[in-house]
């Protein structure tokens, strides 16, 4: 019996590189994947902020001295900007839910607009809470 011939092709989509180039549609499904994830670290930090204030002055003062620090402006600014993304993504979602904006250009439009409102919103965020 002869063996089969195999053929050479990538094995996932996900392979950016060589065989595929990044997608608009791609990359948001990826980064609402990420953000989603990613706001774990902040409600981490959160919490542990508040469990801190509520066990002692001592371990008070080294929680807030984490939170308050460039690394706590940091992830409080990425969560910031994750909260408007995965927000924004998830209107996009919906709106494809109504069976609206499946076309590629739309979807990318949409894509785009979801990467660049989300920074605006994060900056304006910022702007108006200090």
């Amino acid at each position: 019996m002869a063996a089969p011939k195999r053929v050479e092709r990538p094995l996932s989509p996900f392979m950016i590189g060589p065989y595929y180039r990044p997608q608009m549609t791609s990359i948001s499904s990826i980064l609402t994947r990420i953000t989603g994830n990613a706001l774990v670290v902040g409600v981490l930090l959160a919490v542990w902020w508040l469990l801190a204030a509520a066990t002692s002055e001592e371990y008070f003062a080294v929680a807030d001295a984490v939170a308050t620090s460039w690394f706590g402006d940091l992830v409080f600014t990425l969560s910031l900007w994750a909260v408007w993304y995965h927000y924004l993504a998830g209107l996009r979602h919906l709106y494809f839910d109504a069976g609206k904006g499946l076309d590629v250009p739309t979807a990318e439009k949409l894509g785009w607009a979801c990467i660049i409102g989300s920074v605006v919103l994060t900056v304006l965020t910022i702007l108006l809470v200090q």
